[in-house]
């Protein structure tokens, strides 16, 4: 595998396996260059610092060494903290905070080079050995020729992706807000999950019945507060339609229980590396996947048109909630309408001004299940486009994707039903078309229930608090049989989630149990139908 990262003196880049070029520009990722650009420079050997502001400096004491450290602001830049050996004077740490991460390098093997000392090994750690990278240079020369052109962002080659016909549309089925369609890798069928906040990823059950090898170990995080391995495997070949990739690297991840969560058999994901090479249409209401070939694909008349800027690959758009900016992550994998960051909502008091409900399993991911607090916002605008009474959910903790301060909150299928919508990587474009769905009402669980396929029956994976199955007292680890006089097994998961938010207040809903025993759940509204105005 090959890839590359890069920054032009304006943006940063990352050249991946497949060949996608991603141009990092969101606000965030042009600070924490900067900061970069300036350690490279090595601006702390400048006189002048290169512009950076500078704070007092320290005299700290760490594992019985004694550092002096200094924070610096490079222009533009992300704050860092410098620590400095006390003795040599050489600088052998530098630290720095990226999203949620607070990322450490170390500097070590300090040789003389043309009168300059220079680390040959840098050594960078986020707070897991599975994200640890070292770097060890073999030689070093000052004042060296550059090509500027070696640091300009590539072009991303288009010869190992294409389509026939140079447009394909794929059926799809939405389950649980999520959009599953066929396709083969290797000429074996698979079914995938589409999600624009993901990367090409497979199951390592999916892997071994493909009988590809996966190697290497980093970690992972998405949703959930847990990071997890993850491997890399290469395959032949990946279709969808008419679209073929060639030799498609793919990220080996155990998404642990995700199948018995969403209830239908699932072997990966495809995500950026898609959406980067091609326009990409999605119909919610006619369920359709159209993906064309960039020089054919044209915005769609009428549309509402969102910018985006990309960050770690993801989308993110402007947009108002309850008339104050947000930042939104555009996330076809979420099944969620509206997930809030907590920095977010902790600066907008949420959790206070939209009265949320307790805490409680709002939704699994890579890292396993995310704890969220439910609530209905008054107000989601979208350019033109305005959506009343969303059901969103809190995220307060301070672990996983919903943790980071890059963005306001997460735009999940939830939402996106409501719409076609279109994206246009080449021009970092979104489209937005109303469909039937839009002005619906949202409703939200009623039960209080997080259930899990389990077999011929559902196994309560969670109770919420303050709940109508709280209330009734029922207990997690217990599998239910029969859902009002029904077999489970008469429904989908995702037909009974759906059941259990769409069904009235007040209707009692008979639950009995595979081990005996039956228990009546009257459901009750968890969050308002419409939000305090």
């Amino acid at each position: 595998m090959k890839g590359a990262e890069g920054y032009d003196g304006e943006h940063g880049w990352a050249l991946d396996p497949g060949g996608e070029v991603a141009v990092q520009d969101t606000p965030e990722a042009k600070q924490r260059n900067a900061s970069e650009a300036w350690l490279t420079r090595r601006g702390y050997y400048r006189a002048d610092a290169l512009g950076a502001a500078l704070g007092p400096v320290e005299d700290v004491t760490d594992d019985g060494r004694h550092f002096r450290t200094v924070a610096v602001t490079p222009p533009g830049g992300v704050a860092l903290t410098l620590w400095f050996d006390a003795d040599s004077r050489l600088m052998v740490r530098s630290v720095m905070r990226s999203g949620q991460d607070t990322i450490v390098t170390r500097y070590e093997d300090w040789r003389d080079v043309d009168g300059a000392k220079l680390p040959f090994r840098t050594i960078s750690d986020r707070g897991d050995e599975r994200s640890r990278t070292t770097v060890q240079l073999q030689s070093a020369k000052i004042d060296a020729p550059i090509d500027g052109a070696a640091f300009a962002v590539p072009k991303m080659s288009r010869d190992t992706a294409r389509i026939a016909g140079g447009a394909t549309t794929l059926d799809f089925d939405l389950v649980n807000n999520h959009i599953y369609v066929d396709g083969e890798i290797d000429g074996k069928p698979v079914r995938l999950l589409v999600d624009t906040g993901g990367l090409n990823i497979v199951l390592p059950s999916a892997a071994a019945k493909l009988g590809l090898a996966s190697e290497g170990k980093l970690a992972a995080r998405g949703v959930g507060e847990r990071q997890v391995d993850l491997a890399f495997a290469q395959a032949r070949e990946l279709k969808l339609g008419a679209l073929t990739v060639d030799a498609p690297t793919f990220y080996v991840i155990d998404l642990g229980p995700f199948p018995q969560v969403e209830g239908v058999p699932v072997d990966g994901i495809v995500g950026y590396e898609v959406f980067r090479r091609f326009g990409v249409r999605i119909d919610y209401a006619a369920g359709k996947l159209t993906l064309t070939e960039p020089a054919r694909f044209k915005a769609p008349e009428g549309a509402t048109e969102l910018a985006f800027t990309l960050s770690d690959r993801i989308p993110i758009i402007e947009g108002k909630a309850d008339g104050k900016p947000v930042r939104l992550t555009v996330d076809t994998g979420s099944r969620a309408s509206l997930s809030f960051h907590s920095p977010y909502a902790k600066q907008h008091d949420l959790v206070r001004r939209l009265d949320a409900a307790p805490e409680a399993v709002g939704g699994w991911g890579v890292g396993g299940p995310s704890y969220t607090r439910p609530a209905r916002l008054g107000k989601l605008q979208l350019g033109n486009l305005a959506i009343d009474d969303v059901a969103a959910d809190l995220f307060t903790g301070d672990k996983g994707a919903f943790a980071s301060p890059d963005a306001g909150a997460n735009l999940g299928g939830g939402t996106l039903r409501r719409f076609t919508v279109s994206f246009d990587y080449e021009r970092k474009r979104m489209y937005l078309e109303p469909n039937a769905r839009y002005g619906e009402p949202e409703a939200f669980d009623r039960s209080g229930l997080w259930l899990l396929a389990d077999g011929d029956a559902l196994k309560i994976a969670a109770v919420a608090r303050g709940s109508a199955a709280e209330r009734a007292g029922i207990k997690a680890d217990r599998r239910i049989a029969r859902i009002a006089g029904e077999a489970v097994g008469a429904r989908t998961l995702a037909a009974w989630r759906e059941y259990l938010r769409a069904t009235p207040a007040g209707t009692t809903v008979p639950l009995a149990f595979a081990d005996g025993g039956e228990v009546p759940l009257v459901l009750a509204d968890r969050i308002p139908a419409h939000a305090k105005r």
